[in-house]
């Protein structure tokens, strides 16, 4: 019995609304879906005509199509998402046609923001996951693009996108992801994919949405395993922008504008929007260059701070030409405060290494303990690497650290001017609990230039 049969049967959709404790757009998601969840199936088996087996032929279609193990799609199936294992998923594809988009498959647990997550730079060479259920539900409007290209590869979601049900909504997830040249996958039994990178850590995926609907399995699977992974790769070439002038505020801004702004260098490794509106609004005046700027051409702008951004894939190679610079920069006696692959880099300028973690941190609900406060931090994450804390020299202490597996997120160091986090304060999506970092970093200009005044008068 299919999903609409089972409706008409409890007497259509507002009945079964009540039948079921769900609203009756619930219902009609159900029938967008082709399936009603298992967890309603005790209430509908009080009316008279259905029985188990009509509510498991509802499922069939869904468990088809997550099976890992058929080689044949089976009906309804566009898209496939394959793992360098060997195994694969079915599901519906949406979006733009593509011819196998190959990366690091990874899932994030944020309930809010996906347009935000899928520009975001870092996760450049990465295909996402989404835990939650609901993706696509707002739509897409310009205002919550991080960076101006999608930097993911593609999404990996379980239920089909259903249309926008947002006054802000200027295009629908479908429409966006075809502007930008991405594919989705819809369908898919995402918790089972969580579990699996959970225990096995990373996995190279392909995702294939083909439009003439033909499926190689062997060739797909063997372009999967070829991939060589994020470890050793540099992105940041790929996705940080020339340089420019920052003067946007963060949005709904009430802090006071400042007399004095401090002039930063903000170096652009795959920064996102909101980080450089954070800046403005803590009162700095914002230059943007690209990571790949070298310490003269950061000095030649005269900053009285500069900040490292986050960014994608393997910090060991980006810092080939990063360190340097920022070295550069803490030699010339100018403050740093880095975030997230920004964080590595300077760990590394410091003296410190690096290392793939087992399972990345993705997501806005990440506790982080401060160590020096004693306070914990509700936190935005996204990143697959981390910073050895054995590793570092005995003139860095470590003032952060994850409550979830216990590794480094944040540093400091006692000699220079330089400390930064693993972690987002700028949010975009999550909390805010740490806007407080930015404020910290401008302090620090503040008693820089305040000292400096001091000593020109007492000249």
């Amino acid at each position: 019995m299919n999903v609409d049969s089972l409706i008409k049967k409890a007497g259509g959709a507002a009945e079964i609304a009540q039948l079921t404790g769900v609203t009756t757009e619930a219902v009609r998601k159900w029938r967008q879906a082709g399936m009603v969840p298992t967890k309603h199936w005790p209430a509908l088996l009080h009316v008279p005509g259905i029985t188990l087996a009509d509510l498991n032929e509802t499922s069939e279609e869904t468990s088809a199509m997550t099976h890992p193990n058929d080689d044949m799609p089976p009906k309804g199936a566009t898209a496939v998402l394959v793992l360098a294992d060997g195994s694969h998923f079915w599901g519906r594809g949406f979006g733009a046609f593509n011819d196998g988009a190959v990366g690091e498959l990874c899932f994030s647990t944020g309930m809010t923001g996906y347009q935000e997550t899928l520009t975001d730079p870092s996760f450049a060479g990465q295909i996402i996951t989404f835990t939650f259920p609901h993706i696509g539900n707002v739509g897409t409007n310009k205002d919550d693009d991080e960076a101006p290209t999608m930097a993911a590869l593609g999404l990996v979601v379980k239920e089909d996108v259903t249309a926008p049900a947002n006054w802000r909504s200027a295009k629908p997830l479908q429409d966006w992801l075809k502007a930008h040249k991405r594919a989705g996958i819809s369908g898919v039994d995402t918790r089972g994919i969580t579990r699996l990178l959970r225990d096995k850590g990373p996995q190279n995926a392909l995702l294939f949405y083909p439009k003439d609907g033909r499926f190689d399995l062997a060739a797909l699977r063997k372009k999967a395993a070829d991939w060589p992974g994020l470890e050793g790769m540099d992105l940041v070439k790929e996705v940080a922008q020339p340089a420019r002038k920052w003067t946007k505020t963060t949005w709904h801004n009430t802090r006071p504008e400042r007399a004095v702004k401090r002039r930063v260098v903000a170096l652009d490794y795959g920064a996102k929007d909101n980080i450089l509106r954070s800046l403005v609004a803590a009162g700095c005046d914002v230059h943007v260059l690209p990571g790949t700027a070298t310490g003269e051409e950061i000095l030649a702008l005269k900053p009285e701070g500069v900040f490292l951004s986050n960014g994608p894939a393997d910090p060991a190679a980006t810092a080939v030409y990063a360190v340097p610079a920022i070295q550069a920069v803490m030699d010339a006696d100018i403050p740093v405060f880095g975030i997230c692959l920004g964080h590595q880099l300077l760990a590394r300028a410091l003296g410190g290494t690096t290392y793939k973690l087992d399972r990345g941190h993705r997501g806005a609900n990440q506790p982080v303990k401060d160590l020096t406060t004693g306070r914990v931090e509700i936190t935005s994450q996204n990143h697959g690497f981390a910073v050895d804390e054995k590793s570092l020299p005995n003139t860095v202490k470590v003032t952060h650290v994850s409550l979830f597996d216990g590794s480094n997120e944040g540093l400091a160091s006692t000699v220079k001017e330089a400390f930064s986090v693993q972690y987002h304060p700028e949010a975009s999506p999550g909390p805010t609990d740490s806007f407080y970092l930015f404020e910290r970093f401008v302090a620090v200009m503040d008693r820089r230039a305040a000292a400096r005044t001091t000593s020109k008068a007492g000249a």
